[in-house]
């Protein structure tokens, strides 16, 4: 398979790693639109949000609670931003679903 963050899960390409366990990854962006700014992604290859399954309700309940406790442990209290995108018309590059999350300054809405 030919994806980027299937090679990253694999350690085939380096990433800032904020978290780690059995099902997830979190680490920095490479482009950062924010002064905090993350991804958490399953490590299951799942590739849009359209292929999410029954099976997987607690993979994707897990990947919130870890945004929510990193963005804390990076100093969001104030508020952060968590968004995952879907296909082309929705935002997505990269067909491994990832939730974005950014904080550390204000986020106006719409955001684009």
């Amino acid at each position: 398979m030919d994806c980027l963050f299937c090679k990253i899960v694999a350690g085939d390409i380096p990433a800032r790693k904020l978290y780690e366990d059995d099902q997830v990854v979190a680490f920095h962006d490479i482009g950062p639109q924010a002064p905090v700014h993350f991804l958490v992604i399953p490590k299951k290859h799942i590739a849009t949000l359209h292929d999410l399954g029954e099976e997987d309700k607690a993979l994707a309940g897990h990947m919130l609670f870890t945004a929510q406790r990193l963005a804390k442990e990076q100093g969001c209290e104030q508020g952060f931003r968590a968004v995952m995108n879907c296909n082309e018309d929705g935002g997505q590059t990269v067909y491994h679903i990832h939730m974005h999350v950014l904080g550390k300054r204000q986020l106006a809405w719409p955001p684009g």
